[in-house]
């Protein structure tokens, strides 16, 4: 059964200006408009809006929360989850190249597979992989037993190919130019080419100094 409230990033007592407020700040993130289309925006688009649709009507979310009461109960108590199988159809890829990934859960009423949001308990799923992080991009599922209030968890990581040593250098150059997330210590997201040159030219500086001071 899926959890409308995780969909929604809210508890299950939001009050109905929370599920307004987080069903606006979703919508406009992962609205297919500003992602290209990407399947993957779309279909958590999709479950954003069915999320609210149940739970701002107060007559079909007080149904919801009954349902979701019995299918938790209905779940072994006893028995911490477990992962059967999680597996790839290859762990090693090109970019925007087909991955086909299976998984079996058990004594588990929240499965999840990162990045791609809530699933059922077995199933299989089809992407291709449009960005790698450092030529690396990792798959986790989450199996959860939310009335033992546990969790396991299993990774798979598929590692980025490359057609010849020219990609990878293009590929390799093209990350160095590229803007970077925002954080404290990079607070304009500057390109990595950026601070490797400002760090050189502190390094020549430091150097400069320290001759001339012996001199």
């Amino acid at each position: 059964m899926k959890d409308y409230y995780y969909f929604l990033g809210i508890s299950q007592d939001a009050s109905e200006e929370d599920i307004k407020k987080s069903y606006r700040k979703l919508s406009l993130k992962y609205h297919p408009d500003k992602n290209e289309n990407d399947d993957f925006f779309a279909d958590r688009f999709r479950e954003i809006q069915e999320a609210y649709e149940t739970l701002s009507d107060r007559s079909r979310r007080k149904t919801y929360d009954q349902n979701l009461e019995n299918h938790q109960k209905s779940f072994r108590y006893n028995v911490p989850p477990a992962i059967k199988t999680f597996t790839a159809n290859k762990i090693h890829a090109k970019k925007g190249e087909e991955i086909i990934i299976n998984w079996q859960t058990s004594n588990a009423d929240i499965v999840k597979v990162l990045p791609f949001g809530l699933e059922k308990a077995y199933g299989e799923r089809i992407f291709k992989i449009t960005e790698f992080k450092e030529g690396k991009f990792q798959i986790l599922l989450h199996a959860t037993n939310s009335l033992l209030h546990k969790t396991v968890v299993q990774g798979i990581t598929i590692t980025e190919v490359f057609e010849s040593d020219g990609e990878k250098f293009r590929d390799k150059t093209e990350e160095l130019f590229k803007s970077q997330p925002r954080t404290v210590t990079n607070p304009h997201g500057q390109p990595k080419i950026f601070r490797i040159i400002l760090a050189v030219v502190f390094l020549i500086l430091a150097i400069y100094f320290l001759i001339r001071n012996f001199a």
